[in-house]
C-alpha cells in the first residue's frame, strides 16, 4: 500500500515520513521532487518554463504513478510518500492511476494553523547555493498557503485523514499516523479502481439531454476531465447496451429504450494510450423528474452539470468535445457519422 502524506508547503512532510519509515515494517520512502528534479534534466528549458510547476506537467503525474508502482512491484511492502497536492484532478489522476494498478492509497493530511505554518516556512532551512534561494524557497511557499486553504475548504479535508501536527515533533507526528494506519482509522481511498487497458477498446458514452437541450456531462474521479457517461464495453456486451449499463451505474438512471447511434470514432494510439473505437449514443431528452433522481457524486463521480454546446467547449479535452460537437450534428440530421480522430471520413 501507499501512505500519502499530504499537507502545505512547509507542514512537516518529508520530515514526518522519514520517521514514518522507522515505524512501519518493510516501508520505504519515495519522494516524488526527485522525479521533478530529474525532469529539469530531461525536458528542454522552453518546455518547462510554459508551467509553473513540475505537478502541472502529464509525465510527471505519470512517472510518479510509474515509479512509485514499480517500487512497489520491486520492494513490496508500504510506500510512504510525502507530497503536496492541492488540485483535486491531479490527486484524481494519481490516486486513481494507483488504483487501476490495485495499490491502495491512505491518504493522511498534516493540516498545522496557519500561524504555525507561516512559524516554520520561516524558520526552514534554503540550500546554500540555490542563487536568491531563501526569499525563492520561502516565497514558494507562502503563495501556496492561499492555495492549501482553497482546498482544504474544497475538498481535502472530505477526502483525506487529518492530523492537527501543529504541537506536535515529526515523531510524534509519524506516531500517530502509524497508529491510524495500523489500526484501520485511515481507510483506503474511496475512488474507482479502473484497469488500464493493455489494447485498443471499444468505449460507449450516451448523451443525455435536459428540457433546454442541454447536454449532461459528468467529472470523473478518476481520470483527468470532464467526459459524457459511459464506459469501456466488457467482453461479450453490445456497446449500446454498455452505454445504459454505465448511465444507470453512474448516474442513477435507467434507460427503457435502446439508445440510437450517433457517432462511432476511431481513436488512433497516442503512447502510451492505446486508443480503439469510442461510440456515442442518444438517450433521448430527461425531463425535470428524470434529473431529479440523478444520484449525487459517489467514487466515481466528482461532479456533473447541463452544459450547452459553447459551456462543453471549456469543460471537454478537445478531442471529446470534438466528437460532442460532431454527435450533435448527427443527432440534428437524424444520420450516424463515421469520424476517425474526430474528423468525418467518408
Amino acid at each position: 500500500m501507499i501512505v500519502w502524506i499530504n499537507g502545505a508547503y512547509g507542514a512537516g512532510k518529508t520530515s514526518t515520513a522519514r520517521e514514518l519509515i522507522e515505524l512501519i515494517p518493510n516501508s520505504t520512502l519515495f519522494d516524488p521532487e526527485v522525479i521533478g528534479g530529474a525532469l529539469d534534466r530531461l525536458l528542454p528549458p522552453k518546455h518547462l518554463a510554459e508551467v509553473g510547476d513540475f505537478q502541472d506537467l502529464p509525465i510527471w503525474r505519470r512517472l510518479v504513478i510509474d515509479t512509485a508502482a514499480a517500487m512497489l512491484a520491486e520492494l513490496g511492502g508500504t510506500l510512504v510518500v510525502p507530497m503536496t497536492l492541492l488540485r483535486q484532478e491531479y490527486r484524481d489522476e494519481i490516486f486513481g492511476g494507483l488504483a487501476a494498478r490495485r495499490i491502495p492509497v491512505r491518504h493522511v493530511l498534516l493540516a498545522p494553523a496557519e500561524t504555525i505554518l507561516r512559524e516554520r516556512i520561516a524558520g526552514r532551512d534554503v540550500p546554500e547555493d540555490l542563487p536568491d534561494g531563501e526569499m525563492r524557497v520561502r516565497q514558494w511557499s507562502y503563495d501556496h498557503i492561499e492555495p492549501f486553504k482553497a482546498a482544504l475548504a474544497a475538498w481535502l479535508t472530505a477526502d483525506a485523514y487529518p492530523v492537527d501536527s501543529g504541537s506536535l515533533t515529526p515523531r510524534d507526528t509519524a506516531r500517530r499516523i502509524a497508529e491510524a494506519v495500523g489500526s484501520g482509522e485511515v481507510p483506503a481511498c474511496d475512488i474507482v479502481q479502473t484497469p488500464e487497458p493493455t489494447a485498443e477498446t471499444v468505449a460507449a458514452g450516451v448523451l443525455l439531454f435536459d428540457e433546454q437541450d442541454r447536454v449532461l456531462l459528468v467529472d470523473p474521479t478518476y481520470k483527468a476531465g470532464w467526459e459524457f457517461p459511459g464506459g469501456v464495453v466488457e467482453r461479450g456486451e453490445a456497446p449500446a447496451r454498455a452505454g445504459m449499463r454505465e448511465v444507470a451505474e453512474e448516474t442513477g438512471i435507467r434507460l427503457d429504450d435502446v439508445p440510437a447511434l450517433l457517432v462511432v470514432d476511431w481513436e488512433p494510439p497516442t503512447p502510451p494510450a492505446f486508443g480503439g473505437l469510442r461510440l456515442l449514443f442518444d438517450g433521448g431528452r430527461l425531463d425535470s423528474e428524470d434529473a431529479g433522481r440523478m444520484l449525487l457524486p459517489g467514487p466515481e463521480l466528482r461532479a456533473w452539470r447541463f452544459a450547452s454546446e459553447a459551456e462543453a467547449a471549456h469543460l471537454l479535452p478537445p478531442v471529446r468535445y470534438e466528437r460532442l460537437r460532431r454527435a450533435l450534428r448527427a443527432r440534428e440530421r437524424g444520420r450516424a457519422m463515421y469520424l476517425e480522430g474526430g474528423v468525418p471520413v467518408g
